[in-house]
């Protein structure tokens, strides 16, 4: 799974884009930063784990090889080494190596294989490429100027050669910036449908466009495990989603404080005031 490909993947769409981040926000709430790990190291690590699966530090050591800071590793340029290590993928063909003791790893387990870490978002992915697929479609639709969503039919043998240069000239001109003009067509003794306008684009796909828009951003939102109410979505019923507290509480117990659980390893090789950990969620150490 290409590391860049995920990373480009958080611009497809709104809320594939912001749910990681939202996640991000959450673990950090409660996290009490210290010597050790300060809160844009956790920021940045969160980040990655949530993005890529897996997040990497390095311990820098003081001269008797106790641990005095845990740095951020983008997880997106780190690879593994098969006779052991890890390796950072630097510009220019680059590379900088690190030892097996020297980074520490927190991945999420994926049963197919343990050397990388895998985001649990992935079956969601081509729902992600279907909404961005639909929303570019339209885009491009109306910056075409919505000319080409219509054929622009006569068959009237009164008009004229030269009212047909003119119509041609009208409907080529419209495209682009301004072509939202109105036209008028006058045919003596022409007949009821002398003149029609066939869709073929927008208007025939309106109703297909929201609902490829609203099940891909369902897809989405499952694949994050995210709750509506959290995703900023705009609730269909006058009830709502209910209380936002409790969903906020239930889903940070769910979701967040097992994350914060994963990271709470690297407290093995923290000591004192270095060490990490989490207020009101997950007791230090443990």
């Amino acid at each position: 799974m290409s590391r860049i490909g995920l990373a480009k993947l958080l611009r497809a769409n709104a809320h594939h884009g912001a749910i990681p981040k939202f996640k991000r926000n959450l673990l950090l709430r409660d996290f009490l930063p210290s010597a050790g790990c300060s809160a844009q190291t956790m920021g940045r690590v969160a980040l990655d784990f949530i993005v890529f699966g897996e997040a990497y530090l390095q311990r820098l050591t003081n001269v008797i090889g106790q641990v005095l800071e845990l740095r951020h590793l983008p997880a997106i340029n780190m690879r593994r080494k098969v006779d052991g290590g890890f390796v950072m993928l630097l510009p220019n063909g680059r590379e900088l190596e690190f030892a097996a003791d020297e980074v520490e790893h927190v991945m999420d387990y994926d049963v197919e294989q343990d050397v990388y870490g895998v985001p649990d978002y992935l079956g969601g992915m081509h729902s992600l490429l279907l909404n961005e697929s639909a929303t570019l479609f339209r885009r491009r639709y109306f910056n075409n100027g919505a000319h080409a969503g219509f054929i622009f039919y006569t068959n009237d043998p009164d008009l004229s050669e030269e009212d047909e240069d003119n119509l041609r000239l009208q409907i080529e001109s419209s495209k682009g910036v301004g072509n939202f003009r109105s036209m008028f067509v006058n045919i003596p003794n022409g007949t009821e449908k002398a003149i029609q306008l066939i869709p073929v684009g927008d208007v025939a796909t309106k109703d297909e466009f929201e609902k490829i828009k609203n099940i891909t951003r369902a897809d989405v939102i499952a694949a994050w495990r995210m709750n509506p109410a959290l995703a900023g979505i705009m609730p269909e019923s006058v009830g709502g989603f209910g209380d936002i507290e409790k969903i906020d509480r239930v889903y940070t117990n769910n979701e967040i404080r097992p994350i914060a659980q994963l990271f709470l390893q690297v407290n093995d090789s923290l000591r004192g005031d270095r060490r990490i950990g989490w207020r009101d969620a997950v007791a230090v150490g443990q």
